[in-house]
């Protein structure tokens, strides 16, 4: 048995109802949590902002698929399947018949969608790590966007620089996400 990510095809809209009809199922023990080890709707957070106010709401990334955390066994899997594909609004694991066993999502995808997901931390400490003190930067996004400034103290922990910028004539630092900023290359 090997613990893998499987992507299951629902109908359009169902995929919270699919979602709680499983976890209801562990909880009433119809399938093993030993098994079943987590269901996830794929979702992102979008930020807004009108009329100076910011909002946030999920979005699904993936209608119509939800992702399942499995540790299948060799023996008796079809019974757990079997079980997951006749939950109302499933229409089967992607990639495979009903026949088949399900072909898991390879670790590097899984990886990916849970980084897309904010379940797992991103590695974007490359991106800090590219900045040192000293550097000449341009703030692209946010509402320093356009000024230009040198980078005065790196925040990896929170993948953030401080950058000192010229502001009414005087040198002020701000905080910006490194996302936010390009080098200037002199």
């Amino acid at each position: 048995m090997a613990q893998t990510w499987y992507i299951v095809h629902t109908y359009t809209g169902y995929e919270a109802k699919i979602e709680r009809t499983i976890r209801m199922m562990l909880d009433a023990k119809e399938l093993d949590p030993e098994v079943v080890l987590d269901v996830k709707v794929p979702v992102k957070e979008i930020v807004e902002v009108k009329d100076n106010k910011k909002k946030v709401r999920k979005d699904k990334f993936l209608p119509g698929y939800i992702m399942l955390n499995l540790n299948l066994p060799d023996l008796g899997w079809k019974k757990i399947c079997s079980a997951i594909r006749h939950i109302e609004g499933v229409t089967g694991f992607v990639g495979t018949n009903p026949s088949d066993r399900p072909r898991p999502i390879s670790v590097s995808e899984a990886t990916r969608l849970l980084e897309q997901t904010g379940e797992i931390k991103a590695e974007k400490e490359s991106a800090v790590s590219s900045y040192e003190i000293g550097n000449q930067v341009k703030i692209t996004d946010g509402p320093f966007a356009t000024f230009s400034g040198s980078v005065e103290e790196i925040l990896a922990d929170k993948n953030k620089l401080r950058v000192v910028v010229e502001i009414f004539g005087r040198q002020t630092p701000v905080e910006v996400d490194v996302t936010q900023v390009e080098r200037i290359v002199v």
